[in-house]
């Protein structure tokens, strides 16, 4: 991965602009009581009028969504507002990128692994604003501290085995993902740490996704790979179904990579949202189960 241009941490005073670039907002309650946290660490969140935009079920025109990542406000951090879908969209046209910080994950996995392979630091795959309240009180001040440059404590996760190693972290939503490959937003991968996590897809279509990155290549070239939750991604609906398992798909399909491997890590859709900064080098520990960040 190419050298990354820094996110300055955040200082008590800086702006935040609140984007929407995928599914439309239709109440504004969750994500008041997101913007008063952040207005609570110190940071000014600008005016936004992102509840009720809507075109189709997206929150507003490609033209609108991504005018929101392209503020005219002082802005040191970009913070989004809802997942869903759309903001692949956005990449059909460059965005013009700024040193600073992008918050959220799920279908804001097409932005942060764009913004990141432009070769922008400050990609914070974490919590929603219409989430973070709903967030533990650690995951809360997990992604206040790593905004503002103090140290967060590594995440435990069920080991694997095979040994340790480090590399430029990345995470994703899977299925997110898995639709860059073979597009220019797909950063280089080789040698990184890479976790996913997903919600409410079947185990036969986690497999045919993880498959695919497996004949792409690019599980092969990992240094390591780390698993959050698979929210609503079991058999539940079918229990007399012969598919595997979630579990049974995911340790199958990287069982013989040779690489450490971490389960069940607090990243993703069920609440206890890890933040992870995308880029930053990290240890994964496959036979202790940590997920090591830099301190």
């Amino acid at each position: 991965m190419l050298p990354l241009r820094p996110a300055v941490p955040l200082r008590t005073g800086d702006g935040v602009t609140c984007v929407a670039t995928s599914s439309a907002l239709e109440t504004g309650e969750h994500l008041n009581q997101g913007i008063a946290i952040l207005e609570n660490w110190g940071l000014r969140v600008h005016p936004h009028d992102l509840i009720g935009r809507r075109w189709g079920c997206l929150a507003g025109s490609d033209c609108d969504r991504r005018a929101d990542l392209e503020p005219k406000l002082d802005t040191a951090l970009l913070a989004c507002a809802l997942g869903g879908w759309g903001a692949a969209r956005l990449l059909d046209t460059p965005i013009a990128w700024k040193p600073g910080w992008l918050l959220g994950f799920s279908d804001i996995t097409a932005l942060l692994w764009a913004r990141l392979t432009a070769g922008f630091a400050g990609g914070v795959h974490g919590p929603l604003l219409t989430t973070l309240s709903n967030e533990p009180e650690w995951s809360q001040e997990r992604l206040r501290k790593l905004l503002f440059g103090e140290s967060i404590p590594n995440l435990q996760g069920r080991p694997a085995g095979t040994g340790q190693a480090s590399g430029p972290l990345v995470a994703a939503n899977l299925t997110v993902a898995t639709h860059l490959i073979g597009t220019a937003h797909i950063p280089n991968l080789s040698n990184t740490i890479l976790i996913f996590e997903d919600v409410g897809e079947a185990p036969y279509r986690v497999d045919r996704m993880l498959t695919q990155w497996r004949l792409s290549g690019i599980l092969h070239k990992l240094a390591g790979i780390g698993f959050g939750s698979f929210e609503n991604c079991d058999n539940a609906t079918h229990p007399n179904s012969l598919h595997l398992g979630i579990e049974q798909v995911l340790e199958e399909r990287t069982a013989d990579l040779g690489i450490p491997r971490v389960f069940d890590l607090p990243i993703g859709h069920r609440c206890g949202n890890a933040a992870l900064p995308l880029g930053a080098i990290a240890r994964l520990d496959g036979q202790n189960g940590y997920l090591i960040l830099p301190t």
